[in-house]
This record gives C-alpha cells, sequence and structure tokens, in this order.
C-alpha cells in the first residue's frame, strides 16, 4: 500500500493537489493519502497534518507571519524526518517547496515535483535545487522536458491541467444567454487579475479602453470575470466611476472567455486558459516602477504570455508597463474587431496552443509518475 505525503502552497496548489489526489486513489484504491493543503485536498479526503494550514506566507509578511511560517517549516520538517513515506509530492509553489523539498531528501524520502518550479523565466539558479533534492519532475508545458533533461533531471511531461478544467467546446449563444448578455454588438471581455494590486492598476486601464471602444461600436457589449479571490469592493469603484454597463460574472472565467468576442487580459494563467478556449485577446500587465526594474533584471524569457511563449513568438498583442495605454489598447482591439481575417488568423494560432499543450489528463499522468516513483 502506498503511503504519499502531498504538499500545497496557495489555493490553486490545493486544487491541483486535490485532482492529484483523486487520481492517485482513482489508480490504487489502497493509496495511503496525506499532506498539507486546504479545503479541496480535505474533501478527497488527504488526511492534512493538523495545525498547518499552509508553510508559506502571503504579500509582505509582518515579524508574527515569519515566525509563524517559521514554526511550520520545523514541525514539517520533524514530521517527514520521523514518518516513512513511499513518495513525497511537491505542488507548485517554489518559493517554500523547494525548501521542503531538502527536508523530505535527507529524509531519506523520494520526491516528486509536480508543476515545477519556472527555472527557464526567472531565478535560474533553483535547477541546481532540483538536481540535488528531486528525483522525478512532472511539468506542464511542452518546451519544459528537454529543458529539465539538458539538466539532468528526471522528467515527464504531463500536460497542462486546465485541459481538465475547459470544456472542449462551447456553444456561445447559449453561454451569453446564461451570462445574462443581450448585446446586439460585439461583447468584449475583462479579465483584470486575481490579486489586489493588479486589479488596482489594470481595471481602470481596461474600462477607459472599453469606454473608447463603446464609442465606436455602441452596441458594445462588456462583461468582467471576477476570480474568487476579487472582492467586490475592488470593482465597484471603478466601474461605477467609468458609468459603463459592465455585466460581472464570479468564478466563471471560462464562460466569459467563451461568450466574448475579444478579451482584455491581463498576464498570467488567464492568458493559456483564454487560448484553451480559444478567444482572441490582447495581454497587458502594469506593476510599480521598483517591481519593473526588479522584473526586467530577473526575468529571461522574451513574451509575457504564456500563450506566446508556447508558440514561440507573439501571436497575441502584449502591451506591457509603459505600453500599456489606452491608446494601443484600442488601436489593437479596433484591429481584430475590424479585421476577420486577423482575428480568425490569431483562433487559428490558439488552436495550435491548445493542441501543443497535449490531452486532457494531467493529473492521471502524473499520478502514474508518482505511483512510479514508489514502485522505485
Amino acid at each position: 500500500m502506498p503511503r504519499i505525503f502531498i504538499i500545497t502552497g496557495e489555493a490553486s496548489g490545493d486544487l491541483h493537489g486535490a485532482h492529484l489526489a483523486q487520481a492517485l486513489r482513482e489508480a490504487d484504491p489502497n493509496v495511503e493519502l496525506h499532506g498539507v493543503g486546504g479545503p479541496h485536498m480535505a474533501a478527497v479526503p488527504v488526511t492534512l497534518l493538523p495545525g498547518i494550514e499552509r508553510v508559506d506566507v502571503i504579500g509582505v509578511p509582518g515579524p508574527k507571519a515569519v515566525m509563524v511560517a517559521i514554526g511550520n517549516l520545523r514541525r514539517l520538517a520533524e514530521h517527514l524526518r520521523a514518518t516513512k513515506w513511499d513518495a513525497v509530492v511537491l505542488v507548485d509553489h517554489p518559493g517554500t517547496n523547494l525548501r521542503v523539498a531538502r527536508f523530505a531528501k535527507q529524509a531519506g524520502h523520494r520526491v516528486v515535483y509536480y508543476i515545477a518550479p519556472q527555472f527557464w523565466a526567472w531565478r535560474p539558479g533553483r535547477i541546481r535545487q532540483m538536481q540535488q533534492y528531486v528525483d522525478h519532475v512532472a511539468v506542464i508545458l511542452p518546451f519544459e522536458p528537454e529543458l529539465y533533461r539538458r539538466a539532468g533531471v528526471r522528467c515527464t511531461f504531463v500536460g497542462r491541467p486546465l485541459l481538465d478544467a475547459v470544456a472542449p467546446s462551447y456553444d456561445q449563444a447559449e453561454v451569453r444567454r446564461r451570462l445574462g448578455l443581450a448585446s446586439a454588438g460585439p461583447i468584449i471581455g475583462l479579465l483584470p487579475g486575481s490579486r489586489e494590486q493588479e486589479v488596482h492598476r489594470l481595471l481602470p486601464l481596461l474600462l477607459e479602453s472599453a469606454g473608447a471602444l463603446k464609442q465606436e461600436f455602441p452596441n458594445l457589449g462588456l462583461v468582467l470575470a471576477q476570480a474568487r479571490s476579487v472582492s467586490e469592493s475592488w470593482l465597484n469603484g471603478p466601474i461605477r466611476a467609468s458609468g459603463l454597463p459592465v455585466a460581472i460574472a464570479r468564478d466563471q472565467a471560462n464562460e466569459v472567455m467563451a461568450a466574448s468576442d475579444l478579451l482584455l487580459v491581463a498576464s498570467g494563467t488567464a492568458t493559456l486558459q483564454a487560448a484553451i478556449v480559444g478567444t482572441p485577446m490582447i495581454i497587458t500587465y502594469r506593476t510599480s516602477w521598483v517591481g519593473w526594474q526588479i522584473a526586467k533584471r530577473l526575468v529571461r524569457v522574451q513574451w509575457a504570455g504564456l500563450a506566446n511563449l508556447v508558440a514561440g513568438r507573439e501571436i497575441i498583442p502584449e502591451l506591457i508597463q509603459s505600453n500599456a495605454t489606452v491608446d494601443r489598447m484600442v488601436s489593437e482591439a479596433l484591429r481584430l474587431l475590424r479585421d476577420r481575417p486577423a482575428w480568425e488568423r490569431m483562433r487559428g494560432e490558439l488552436r495550435a496552443v491548445r493542441d501543443a499543450l497535449g490531452t486532457p489528463g494531467a493529473s492521471r499522468r502524473a499520478a502514474q509518475v508518482v505511483l512510479s516513483e514508489c514502485r522505485a
């Protein structure tokens, strides 16, 4: 009977960990699952280590939060040293999980990393930690296996978990009906991000751009995808100030993407999600001056959008930092809304990105990697 310990970070990691745990139970009903996670993992069920909901800190931590995180890491390290596991599985969240990998390896456990650190994008020194402390990496982007193999780290491409969360196709008219979108003109989807600072920086830009587009298309419809982590108070003020009629769909990003003719979307995982749905988009992002200076020195990739990285070229316009202006946003949007062949070309390029991501079943394939390490 395999005994497996799964460690996740933030909410998305808890969800990925839960899907992995469910796939492990389906592959081997006798598997014994323990770990550190949240409500999704507990619901599988996974037996959670009591008293430790997370081993990281959020945002800029105060002294108390730092001390709690250090205490939790120590407790987790002691648990790993005192308990025998056939595999310790780390899910995403490299800032904390690479430390845990060291504890687990020093305790004599086999270590599997699922949704691995993007060392190719920034902090390349992390690959040395992977070489030292990780036995097998289950990666989710198609260009990652070669990079890990070149570094001498055993690696398996399992595909993108997002493929399991996005329907193969959507009936746009039905989705619009369910969201209450009755506009006779094009519909623009707004995705301002899932963190407070990015919403505060990007939402006014998206709304001002939408207002300018509405002058060109009086029947333009607007729908905003509200992430579960986004408070309504972050949205209400800017929307009221804009005077625009904006429908809000909470925790329905896929549906907003499917209902829209064009998306204005914050750089991040949502750009790859939109590529899987297949809706043309414009990617944008703004951060503080200090944050931008740091990013320019650390980030090692040419594009911000994951879909562009998978494609290996800029198939989606990226308006980042000083280029993230209303004039640029409106110009790119008008080009795609008025030039149907350009819109269709992007749709075709997004289909190629989706095909490159593999097929649904990432959690199932990752479970087989974990079980193979248990047998090893």
